[in-house]
């Protein structure tokens, strides 16, 4: 399936009717979830579902305490699909570029030199495969009994 993220206030109608379209043809994919992302801000994204929390608290709906981390993920814009397990992050730079800063707690990561444009199915490839030799821990810290 394909989800698109972003504020979509300054797109255009026809540019609305196209994501629109775009997201419900693939609605129902469930084996690979890609995400596209125009006008988007991870602090902002950040920002807005804490202020739709806040909104919440101040109209009695929601307590405080009832503020944890599924809360804050259920009012992101990417509340609709898992974490991501892999980003790749094209043209060699190791930065996120304020991308996915909640989501990306548990992702591997993946730094090809090559630039977007040139990203195709060989380079993606690649990425999958070094991602398959990466031990996924989601935090866990694995005690080396050799150390000492």
């Amino acid at each position: 399936r394909v989800i698109i993220i972003g504020e979509r206030t300054h797109f255009s109608d026809k540019v609305l009717t196209m994501i629109d379209q775009i997201e419900t043809c693939t609605a129902g994919g469930e084996q690979l979830t890609l995400v596209l992302a125009f006008n988007y801000s991870s602090r902002r994204e950040i920002m807005l579902a804490t202020e739709a929390i806040a909104r919440k608290v101040e109209n009695g709906e929601l307590s405080p305490n009832d503020i944890n981390e599924e809360t804050i993920s259920q009012h992101l814009m990417t509340s609709s699909m898992p974490d991501p397990d892999l980003i790749i992050r094209t043209s060699g730079e190791c930065r996120l570029s304020n991308f996915l800063l909640w989501q990306a707690s548990y992702a591997e990561f993946y730094f090809p030199e090559v630039l977007w444009p040139d990203f195709d199915e060989e380079e993606f490839e690649k990425a999958l495969e070094v991602y398959a030799q990466r031990d996924r821990r989601y935090g866990l810290v694995i005690e080396d009994s050799t150390a000492k």
